[in-house]
């Protein structure tokens, strides 16, 4: 499987992970704009481990959405959860969406 990207968010695909199981589905927040990409479709799972999230997809895909965005769909699997960052001269910061 490919990485998926929507806006800011980079899906890793993965084979293992620990973590504690979240009541929500909530992948990451706009900063600007206070929109979430978050899966509104399909079973899933959302796990956290030390500030990184892991999305486990159980059916045969899920629906990742966003209102500036195209939803898009999540094959089924386990996935990193990842937010792109820019170079400023200031240092590195996380592109804000």
């Amino acid at each position: 499987m490919q990485p998926i990207r929507q806006g800011d968010v980079i899906l890793m695909p993965i084979q293992q992970f620990e973590g504690q199981k979240l009541p929500h589905l909530t992948l990451a927040e706009g900063e600007v704009t206070g929109h979430k990409h978050r899966i509104i479709d399909g079973q899933a799972e959302l796990y956290e481990k030390d500030g990184t999230l892991y999305l486990r997809v159980l059916s045969s895909a899920a629906v990742l959405a966003h209102e500036e965005h195209k939803a898009i769909s999540i094959p089924q699997g386990t996935w990193m959860v990842r937010i792109q960052r820019e170079y400023e001269p200031q240092g590195w910061r996380y592109v804000a969406d």
